[in-house]
């Protein structure tokens, strides 16, 4: 197998630094100048990589370390970057922040199991020379780790950035490779994140002049021979999970896939696993269509219901379709967003709109999040999905609360040993061969997952 392409992580001090900003222009920016680039985000994400995939031209990928472990994630990176000419890998929150003291996890972490270079963005809003002594205790702290330069983000004068990057350089021996100033870029925020790309009209015209103020401010060249010297290496096997053992035979069951404004959120290993499983993906819609399309198992995805709850209760044709097919036993793997919207009502700013009502739940949005993070939960009960024993990596994040219906019996599904449950340390509610869950699965920190999910749709 070829060696993996020339590749650079970028990072921070924190998250809301715009890290995401300054990866989508240096992505475009690349782009721009005929490269293929592959680009990854680290860490459980689904928003960031619409934007990251939208810049590139080419799917984002998703290498995390807690979900998929080190291994994985060289097959992984191996697998999506061959054929490309470099590779773009943002970090997420500080660079050296992790599950504990010593950063397990970690962005640097990432950087170091893909023996990529770490280019740093530094933020200097109202400083000056003390960035220059943040620069030097990143580049002292892991002797192990390539850091290899810094970007400052944003500064705010040509003064202010003269002094800063004299004395960044002469302090860590490292180059600055750009000074980019604030920028004004018409990409609005939910959820201490952006807004999908599906619900921002502007989308090229935001990613172009991200990419026009980064190009004019960094030095693309220098950063591009930062890249190359990456050291070389290769994988030949194809990350566990994503391909069966063998060819699949027989009739190919048909999984629906609801995907659109609302529910967008699935990563596009998972989808890729279930065809090459032997799936035929149906998408649909539960904003547009009439009705439910004629399936053997269906995947209903994450994403926003809430900002879509009006819409989604209108379309009743398609409500009532859904629940007659859940009552009928059709298998339905429904994860967070889409969890809420197999509920009876769905609340928000204290209206109650109406759901499929298959799960004797309703959910109320909250302001603040109600489950953040990392999971690990074990199968304790029979479902059509996993089997009994078996342990799965997760991650969360929720701003609903789930409020069972007067006397309903809930029947849960497995026990989660890290994270927050959906009714005490219980979460995969079930009913019929309904199974809803707010853990979100990554298909290569899962393996099993997919072949569950078919199994189900044959029944």
């Amino acid at each position: 197998m070829p060696p993996v392409p020339p590749r650079i992580v970028v990072a921070a001090l924190r998250g809301g630094s715009g890290k995401t900003t300054l990866t989508l222009g240096l992505i475009q920016a690349l782009a721009d100048l005929g490269l293929s680039v592959a680009p990854f985000k680290k860490g459980p994400d689904y928003i960031d990589p619409f934007w990251l995939s939208e810049a590139a031209g080419a799917p984002c990928r998703n290498l995390d370390p807690y979900l998929m472990g080190g291994p994985q994630i060289r097959r992984s990176f191996a697998h999506f970057s061959r054929g490309c000419q470099t590779a773009v890998i943002e970090g997420n929150r500080g660079l050296f922040d992790g599950m504990d003291t010593v950063g397990s996890y970690s962005t640097a972490e990432l950087a170091k199991t893909l023996e990529a270079p770490v280019v740093m963005a530094l933020d200097c809003t109202m400083t000056s020379r003390s960035v220059a002594a943040v620069a030097l205790g990143c580049q002292k702290y892991d002797p192990e780790l390539d850091l290899a330069g810094f970007i400052l983000n944003p500064v705010g004068t040509a003064r202010q950035e003269g002094v800063v990057r004299r004395a960044v350089e002469e302090a860590t021996g490292l180059p600055v490779l750009g000074a980019v100033p604030r920028l004004k870029l018409d990409m609005p925020q939910r959820h201490m994140g952006l807004v999908p790309p599906q619900e921002h009209a502007r989308v090229a015209e935001a990613l172009h002049q991200a990419a026009r103020s980064v190009a004019a401010h960094v030095d693309l060249e220098r950063l591009r021979d930062i890249m190359a010297q990456a050291p070389a290496w290769s994988e030949d096997e194809p990350p566990e999970g994503l391909l069966p053992a063998s060819p699949p035979s027989g009739p190919r069951p048909r999984i629906g896939v609801v995907r659109d404004a609302a529910f967008g959120f699935y990563y596009p290993e998972n989808l890729e696993a279930l065809a090459n499983h032997g799936a035929d993906l149906v998408f649909c819609s539960a904003l547009m269509d009439p009705a439910l399309p004629e399936v053997d198992a269906l995947y209903l995805g994450g994403g926003f219901p809430e900002t879509h709850a009006p819409a989604l209760a209108a379309n009743a044709a398609f409500r009532a379709s859904l629940a007659a097919a859940a009552e009928a036993g059709l298998p339905i793997y429904a994860e967070c967003g889409g969890l809420m919207y197999l509920g009876r009502r769905l609340v928000v700013d204290g209206q109650a709109w109406d759901m499929a009502g298959v799960l004797p739940l309703d959910f109320v949005m909250k302001r603040r999040p109600q489950g953040h993070g990392y999971t690990l939960c074990q199968v304790e009960k029979p479902n059509p999905f996993w089997p009994v024993g078996y342990e799965f990596k997760a991650h969360e994040f929720h701003y609903s609360e789930p409020h069972p219906l007067p006397g309903a019996e809930l029947e849960l599904a497995y026990r989660v040993r890290r994270g927050k449950g959906l009714i005490g340390d219980m979460g995969g509610l079930m009913r019929r061969k309904v199974l809803g869950t707010y853990h979100h699965v990554h298909v290569l920190g899962s393996p099993g997952w997919a072949p569950g999910l078919l199994q189900a749709a044959k029944g």
